[in-house]
């Protein structure tokens, strides 16, 4: 296998992706490397209890050592974009692995990111993939309302993320700060999915009728703990309160005929870019994009949902073929994630 990240090759014009792939898969022979690696610096926001076995796993089958740097609950894929654009003029990170895929855009639009063809990207659908081969997503988490089932009846159970606002579930409804990691990026696409005035809209009546939490496991354990009627969170947060033997149920939002749909945030992967052209980030991509990794972290505790076309075990959650998925664009959520957050910012952090 040749590994041929082409950041140097970023003024060629990809005018058809199956067009680009066909040719470069015909005119590159050698390795994109210079002489061979056995270490690599991974920045992952994944949950380390997640992420440190996958990255293990890595070592024991190729003998390349990984270091991998991680970050805290509450401002993990922020900390890890703001220490990579710190050190932009010297970079350290070989390979980002996050856990949303916003700030991985905002990487991609400094231009920090290196182009790879991998060629596990045919097995992913292309909306979970930049058109210029600078990240691939993998491995989904969906954003759902956890539900106390001994708080609310059936009957009452909330269907939409609007309901958040509802008055008649005022403090008694939670969402996480929603300045990052995937409650972020969900707010940025729900102000590129409804325009900003709607979304500034939606989110002050949040503020005043719903509880603010560091993060989504904070929701969940809220939830569960019955603090909370119900609440915003991730899959994998809300899992664990159900295989813990709480009252809670998950439900999908937003899937009526009108309706948005679940929005599904795939983890991302990206190489930085760097004076040094390598072969173990290559490696590693390919490794975390297989088939095999994606069962191994669908069948973990944190239940990620596989994005793999391959994938065909029976797995704890719906995905995007079981549910209606948002049709979220993600590149015009980044391009708005800037105004977007001076407004989160200011009424959920700051607020008058």
């Amino acid at each position: 296998m040749n590994y041929t990240p082409l950041g140097e090759k970023r003024a060629f014009r990809i005018a058809s992706r199956p067009f680009f792939l066909t040719v470069l898969a015909l005119s590159v022979g050698g390795g994109c490397w210079q002489q061979r690696e056995d270490q690599l610096i991974v920045y992952t926001a994944l949950d380390r209890e997640f992420s440190e076995p996958i990255l293990q796993d890595f070592t024991h089958e190729t003998g390349i050592q990984v270091a991998a740097v991680y970050d805290l609950e509450a401002n993990k894929t922020v900390g890890l974009t703001n220490r990579i654009l710190r050190e932009r003029n010297r970079p350290r990170c070989n390979v980002f692995w996050n856990n949303e895929i916003l700030n991985t855009l905002r990487l991609q639009k400094e231009g920090l990111l290196d182009i790879y063809v991998s060629p596990q990207a045919q097995h992913y659908p292309s909306e979970f993939q930049s058109d210029d081969f600078t990240w691939y997503g993998f491995a989904a988490r969906a954003r759902v309302l956890l539900v106390n089932t001994q708080i609310v009846s059936p009957e009452d159970y909330p269907q939409s993320v609007l309901d958040l606002a509802e008055p008649r579930w005022k403090d008694r409804v939670g969402i996480a700060k929603p300045l990052f990691g995937t409650t972020a990026t969900h707010a940025a696409c729900l102000f590129a999915f409804w325009g900003s005035e709607q979304a500034k809209e939606f989110f002050l009546r949040v503020r005043d009728n719903a509880k603010v939490k560091v993060g989504n496991k904070q929701v969940a354990q809220a939830v569960s703990g019955g603090e909370l009627a119900f609440g915003l969170t991730d899959t994998d947060d809300a899992i664990m309160e159900i295989e813990n033997g709480f009252p809670v149920e998950i439900v999908y939002p937003d899937q009526g005929d009108d309706a948005i749909g679940t929005l599904f945030i795939p983890n991302t992967l990206s190489i930085l870019r760097s004076h040094q052209v390598r072969e173990a980030p290559c490696r590693l991509v390919d490794y975390l994009l297989s088939r095999e990794v994606e069962i191994k972290l669908a069948q973990g505790r944190s239940a990620q949902i596989p994005l793999h076309n391959e994938v065909d075990i029976e797995f704890r959650l719906q995905s995007p073929q079981t549910v209606k998925a948002m049709k979220a664009n993600f590149s015009r959520a980044a391009e708005q994630w800037d105004g977007a957050a001076r407004f989160l910012r200011r009424h959920f952090v700051n607020p008058d």
